[in-house]
């Protein structure tokens, strides 16, 4: 059988609260946005649904898990209703005394959670109300291999790397920047942060953020030049729906040397073996 080779990303933002059913509403509008776009997959931010803890809320004691479930289960058949995949960012809740994770379930579009990834590396902050994570979860979504992350989680290059010598194309990369006071060091350092890996690794980013005011950066969508596609106004609800195409080529200044850099091979050509070259100093 043929494989597809584009794949239609639709990146979504909007002003992530503490009310579960608020953030369902606005997720399900979203999603019927995405699909009149012409959208394939439904990309949402950190914990879209569920509120993120520390932010919206500071105590699982009187969380609402059944709230979340039955609205997560609103969501999976909206996703079987519209014939969607959707990346949607959420808490998942673990057995005993342990902390939930800060998750993203892939929902397919027979509305079914056919995976599901946890962030792996959780702030100091975050250590207070979740557990971290640790597995790479890799889907194929209409013939595009695709990775998922979660905001800190872009810290640490490993990741992305381990990703791309799994074959990932796309990486679903969600995350919570919002609910500021004013601009910080985030707002001029995570976008270009998302580019570099991009290019680095040769691989799309859909990198949805909250739009709560105030929101430290707008949604964007990275190609594998690293060259930001396209961006979502800031502070403001919204849409956008960009395309994958495997088929399409990009300026990828690594490619010669990459799989020799994965292996550990950290120089290119051929490695002179010359008393000068070990020489801390030559004049």
């Amino acid at each position: 059988m043929p494989t597809n080779k584009t794949l239609k990303v639709a990146t979504c933002q909007f002003a992530v609260g503490s009310d579960i059913q608020r953030n369902s509403r606005q997720i399900q509008k979203q999603i019927l946005s995405a699909q009149v776009l012409g959208a394939e997959v439904v990309h949402f931010s950190e914990c879209a649904l569920g509120g993120y803890a520390g932010v919206a809320f500071t105590s699982w004691k009187k969380y609402d898990w059944d709230t979340l479930h039955h609205e997560t289960e609103k969501i999976c058949q909206l996703a079987k209703k519209t014939k969607l995949w959707i990346i949607l960012g959420s808490n998942h809740r673990l057995t005993g005394s342990h902390l939930p994770h800060n998750s993203l379930y892939v929902i397919s579009p027979k509305g079914e959670i056919v995976e599901r990834y946890d962030k792996r590396f959780c702030t100091e902050d975050d250590l207070k109300y979740y557990t971290s994570g640790n597995h790479f979860p890799v889907v194929k979504i209409k013939g595009v291999l695709c990775g998922l992350l979660i905001c800190y989680d872009l810290r640490f290059p490993e990741l992305y790397r381990a990703y791309q010598k799994l074959g990932v194309r796309c990486i679903f990369d969600s995350f919570h920047n919002a609910r500021k006071e004013g601009p910080t060091i985030h707002t001029t350092i995570m976008r270009p942060s998302l580019q570099a890996h991009a290019s680095a690794n040769y691989m799309w980013i859909s990198a949805p953020n909250s739009s709560g005011y105030y929101q430290l950066w707008q949604s964007v969508f990275i190609l594998p030049n690293g060259v930001i596609a396209k961006s979502l106004t800031r502070h403001k609800a919204g849409v956008m729906v960009n395309t994958i195409d495997l088929d399409e080529s990009f300026y990828d200044a690594s490619a010669p040397f990459r799989k020799d850099a994965i292996k550990g091979k950290l120089y290119s050509g051929k490695l002179v073996r010359d008393k000068r070259s070990r020489d801390k100093t030559i004049y």
